[in-house]
């Protein structure tokens, strides 16, 4: 009966099939592995970001699923030279589930050595400003001193009203003055515009690009106006910094097709840098006359860079004319209000054509805060463009965080992918130890922090339009 079965419906097709099932499994169990081995190389990336709850759990779930199935296939195997393919198999299974166990316990580790605030934790996370997923998270590290402001945007105030994230933020500095701390800087990115990342719980204003295009008679009484209407809201809400305004000069075309992310040609004021310095001296008067610290960017000028440094290293080349029209805005703007300024992940070739501006010290101590007629005399606060952008952390976080406080920056900011922040902390406090940042330029740095909060303290009169004038 079997025998007639067999020559009625035959099975050789069905079996050979089934042998080059068993081969697509393999091969997608070799596959699956080695994207999995490249994602636990670098478990925990800033692009992997919005995967992070699930990352490890499933690396670790496909790892032992792998592993399984490799079994099964092992035992089946009759002859030993059958089970070379699978056992190989099974020790990548092995491996890539050995490489994600060890991936996240050296992050638990560093967190951990971060938590327990040793002086050397302390002394260099009064730098850092940091992102965050809610507050419950970050007020313990801000009542020991591990980090020197925080980071506001839509994705860590989700489900907030004004009211609430008032109290959050009173709790934070109230935890910071009980433990004799000085305040924090509490940022947020508000240019008006697209790049409003407080609306809606604060109004959504024009870009400042607008205000231009209606003129230039009245236009400095337009641009104090909407920083003092924009600083209003915010002090409401206890920011105390705003990461605007943009003084990048606008580019005559619209950058490459790759640049995702920075689009100048968007944000910027205009390409006159009369014009901008006029706008942003007056809108940063208005910001100040409501308590918020402006903050001029992104130096040396993204106008004519075409990388986009959010996802890979750019570089500038700048002669003489060049440089004095681009950082015009820079200079005059922040002598006039006395605003910060943030460095960008762009390399000037000509002065530093090893590290980026926010990385440089030949750019830091040899121009901007140099003294005499070579140097721009600015002493006060630097902050670095977000340690989380590929330009930099290509490179290591740690090692980012490492070089901008041995070149003299005051703040670093690590605000997209808040985990990274852990990891740049303890590699800068060891790097710290071991001789790898500048002490001298470390206490000079925390100096200024500390002498910009003493200032603020004596209350004294806001930077004012008329003042503006004259000056």
């Amino acid at each position: 009966m079997n025998a007639y079965l067999s020559r009625l419906f035959p099975l050789s097709p069905l079996f050979r099939m089934t042998g080059l099932v068993k081969k697509i499994q393999a091969l997608l169990i070799w596959g699956a592995l080695l994207v999995a081995g490249g994602v636990a190389c670098y478990l925990k990336h800033p692009l992997l970001y919005g995967w992070r709850r699930a990352e490890t759990p499933m690396l670790l779930g496909l790892a032992v699923v792998a592993a399984w199935l490799t079994w099964r296939a092992l035992r089946a195997r009759p002859t030993w030279t059958g089970r070379i393919e699978p056992g190989l198999r099974l020790m990548a299974c092995l491996m890539v589930g050995g490489l994600v166990v060890a991936q996240e316990g050296r992050f638990r580790w560093q967190q951990y050595q971060v938590e327990q605030a040793g002086a050397a934790m302390k002394i260099i996370g009064r730098h850092f400003v940091v992102g965050f997923r809610d507050f419950a998270e970050v007020a313990p590290l801000a009542e020991r001193g591990l980090i020197g402001g925080i980071y506001l945007t839509r994705r860590n105030l989700a489900g907030q009203d004004t009211a609430s994230l008032r109290q959050h933020i009173d709790a934070l500095q109230d935890l910071r003055r009980r433990a004799g701390l000085a305040p924090l800087f509490v940022m947020a990115d508000q240019e008006g515009g697209e790049v409003a990342h407080l609306s809606p719980l604060i109004e959504r204003l024009p870009a400042l690009s607008t205000l231009v295009a209606q003129g230039r008679e009245g236009l400095e009484e337009r641009a104090y106006a909407q920083g003092a209407r924009q600083g209003r809201d915010m002090a409401a809400l206890g920011i105390n910094m705003n990461l605007a305004p943009v003084v990048d000069l606008k580019p005559a075309e619209k950058g490459h097709w790759l640049n995702l992310h920075t689009l100048i040609e968007r944000r910027a004021i205009a390409a006159d840098p009369g014009v901008v310095t006029t706008v942003a001296s007056a809108y940063g008067a208005g910001l100040q006359a409501s308590g918020i610290l402006p903050t001029v960017k992104h130096f040396p000028g993204l106008g004519r860079v075409q990388a986009d440094t959010h996802l890979a290293k750019a570089s500038l080349t700048l002669d003489a004319a060049k440089q004095s029209s681009d950082w015009q805005p820079f200079r005059e703007v922040t002598a006039r209000t006395g605003a910060a300024m943030m460095l960008a992940h762009v390399c000037l070739t000509d002065i530093d054509p090893e590290f980026p501006a926010s990385l440089s010290r030949k750019l830091v101590t040899g121009v901007l805060r140099k003294s005499g007629d070579a140097g721009w005399n600015y002493q006060g606060l630097l902050i670095t463009d977000d340690l989380n952008m590929l330009a930099v952390y290509q490179d290591g976080i740690g090692r980012a965080a490492s070089r901008a406080l041995d070149a003299g920056v005051d703040l670093v900011l690590v605000s997209y992918d808040p985990d990274q922040y852990y990891r740049a902390l303890h590699e800068a406090a060891t790097s710290w130890r071991n001789g790898g940042i500048d002490s001298l330029r470390e206490i000079e740095s925390a100096m200024r922090l500390q002498a910009y909060w003493q200032e603020r303290g004596r209350k004294e009169a806001p930077v004012s339009y008329a003042k503006l004038r004259r000056n």
